[in-house]
């Protein structure tokens, strides 16, 4: 079984350092994610890219906050999402939005937890319109003080290979930060 963040240190995830490595609503925007769409936050934990998100897509849009754990979604709701915020409890191999329903997916920091990437990743694939977007960002495979232990981290090749065994095309990968890589791909 992979190993999943502890809600506990749930602060860390919206702490100001996290803020300075990333900048959610201008990753978000530069990456095409805009008014009135369909944003899914796959495994959104508190909501540090789900926020962000709401005020990109606007009142037109939604954003469904799709997380695992409980704790997570609780923490979420007292954050005071705005209406177009739907939070969404799921399974990591069944996530409850109909076939076509996102624009746009965001997997952040999640990929490296999961059971079984492909079934995973077949299912983010599904919630996703034709020619929707995929944004995964995850952890460099190096040894730091901060982040999972280097043997749970997967490298860009590894993440690429499964993104492309799950059917997603032009999948392009670049570096983030010192820390992390993103990969973005099409359904």
């Amino acid at each position: 079984m992979a190993h999943k963040f502890d809600p506990q240190h749930l602060e860390r995830l919206l702490s100001a350092d996290r803020l300075k490595d990333i900048a959610p609503k201008e990753l978000l925007g530069s990456e095409g994610l805009k008014a009135g769409q369909v944003f899914a936050d796959v495994g959104c934990g508190p909501g540090f890219f789900t926020l962000p998100a709401a005020e990109l897509v606007g009142s037109g849009g939604r954003v469904y906050a799709i997380d695992a754990q409980q704790e997570m979604l609780e923490f979420l709701k007292k954050r005071n999402p705005p209406k177009c915020v739907h939070i969404v409890r799921s399974e990591e191999e069944k996530i409850p939005l109909k076939d076509g329903e996102a624009d746009f997916a965001l997997m952040a920091y999640v990929l490296h937890e999961v059971r079984d990437q492909i079934v995973f990743l077949n299912e983010v694939r599904r919630i996703l319109k034709k020619d929707g977007i995929l944004l995964v960002i995850d952890w460099k495979k190096l040894k730091e003080e901060k982040g999972p232990p280097i043997e749970e981290r997967l490298t860009e090749g590894q993440t690429c290979g499964f993104l492309k065994k799950a059917g997603f095309l032009n999948v392009t990968t670049s570096s983030l930060n010192q820390s992390h890589y993103k990969i973005v791909a099409v359904k």
